[in-house]
């Protein structure tokens, strides 16, 4: 019955070439969907080994396997522009951006998505570990592959036509889905790093763009110099260096400010750019925020928020020691309820 149901609706598959978007079409396939296989291709520099005609080669193979149409969209001025121009610019600017989010923003859900609806299609798809459950974001069953925190942008008019085949499985079971079904992919390794790029380091990239100069380290417990860093661009609030951590970063001076007492002072407010929330913030409620992805996540309670068009100024309570949280000006917060994602927005 639900073979009949789905038969006549179309389906663009973001096809990568790796296993979970593989499992995806096939899913999708077996459900009644007329499903078509779509690989994106990105713009990729020249200094980072090209590793994407062998993921469309991937990509085709499973296509042909479950005998589905193949098509290449090319999205290259889109992922220059939106994700590495962006990412790149944020950086400049002394904050810490995550391209991911701005990956599934631009391209995968904005410029594939339209594409897609203007070509015929009546949804996409993706093998991201999500669910979506009457157009609203819940996180997959499969918590330590869980993708949700990349996804806060979503608003409920792009969830109607958002499929996402795999978030009700585990990892484990996609490889057995894989494997049993005979395809291509099913051996492959998972990929890391950079949406479409890959693993890289993310200061050797930044260095191909930003100039490299060479600055101080002022330890603010000993309240002195103690060395050089490579370049402030470079560097994230929150992460080690010399054995603490960075707090403050002064642009113009060239300067790191370190302490390894960052974490322990009191939490109150947050201020947020670029919002969407898919579900109503609640005065009074008590969510659990994300700061970075796999993040361990910090219970607060929402005392009061003022809300001026994408911007939101919040104070609240942290409900449990927050030593771990970093406030990094350009990553996002996330918040949810249980495993429901409420919305987020980029730190300022």
């Amino acid at each position: 019955m639900l073979k009949e149901k789905n038969k006549k609706k179309k389906v663009f598959v973001g096809i990568s070439g790796g296993v979970d978007s593989s499992v995806a079409a096939l899913l999708l396939k077996n459900k009644g969907y007329e499903v078509t296989g779509v690989f994106i291709k990105v713009w990729q520099p020249d200094f980072i080994e090209c590793t994407w005609k062998e993921d469309r080669r991937d990509a085709m193979r499973i296509c042909a396997q479950l005998n589905i149409p193949f098509l290449t969209l090319d999205l290259e001025k889109e992922y220059k522009e939106g994700v590495i121009d962006y990412m790149i610019d944020e950086y400049k600017k002394g904050r810490t951006p995550n391209p991911d989010v701005f990956c599934n923003k631009e391209v995968k859900f904005g410029a594939f998505l339209d594409w897609a609806m203007k070509n015929g299609a009546d949804y996409i798809a993706t093998g991201h570990y999500a669910q979506n459950k009457n157009n609203f974001l819940h996180k997959a069953k499969d918590l330590s592959k869980d993708q949700s925190y990349f996804l806060w942008t979503l608003n409920k008019k792009q969830l109607q036509k958002i499929i996402f085949p795999i978030g009700g499985l585990l990892k484990t079971e996609i490889r057995e889905m894989a494997l049993k079904n005979d395809l291509a992919t099913a051996k492959k390794k998972d990929s890391q790093g950079l949406c479409f790029i890959g693993k890289i380091d993310v200061k050797d990239f930044l260095k191909e763009f930003i100039k490299n100069k060479k600055g101080k380290i002022f330890d603010l417990d000993l309240e002195k110099l103690i060395g050089e860093h490579e370049g402030v661009f470079f560097y994230t609030i929150g992460e080690k260096i010399n054995g603490k951590y960075i707090i403050k970063k002064d642009l113009e001076k060239n300067i790191l400010y370190i302490s390894e007492k960052v974490f322990k002072e009191k939490q109150d407010k947050i201020f947020l750019e670029n919002t969407n929330f898919i579900s109503d913030l609640k005065k009074g409620k008590t969510y659990f925020v994300q700061e970075r992805y796999h993040a361990k996540e910090t219970k607060i309670k929402i005392k009061d928020f003022k809300k001026s068009k994408e911007k939101i100024a919040i104070d609240c309570e942290f409900l449990e020691a927050n030593n771990n949280f970093v406030y990094t000006p350009g990553q996002s917060l996330v918040f949810f309820d249980k495993n429901l994602l409420i919305g987020g927005g980029i730190m300022k």
